[in-house]
């Protein structure tokens, strides 16, 4: 069993394959990032539209109750 801190000895070739690994494992964590960065910048978006959608929808229910209770309230002369 090796003693710690004893020097590990590596062939060249299999450290370039580890050093190319480690290079395309960062490059997959960078596009993991921007992928997540691009829906969270989706998924705002959507939460705007759906809250114009919402005070929309309140807007359209507000005169829909207004022309309702005009229609069928009796008017007192």
């Amino acid at each position: 069993m090796a003693e710690p801190g004893a020097p590990v000895f590596v062939r060249i070739d299999e450290y370039k394959d580890v050093l190319d690994v480690m290079g395309l494992i960062k490059d997959k964590l960078n596009e993991a990032r921007e992928t997540l960065g691009r829906i969270n910048e989706l998924k705002n978006e959507e939460d705007s539209e759906l809250e114009l959608w919402d005070t929309t929808l309140e807007e359209i229910e507000k005169k829909v109750e207004a022309i309702d209770k005009n229609l069928f309230e009796p008017q007192i002369p």
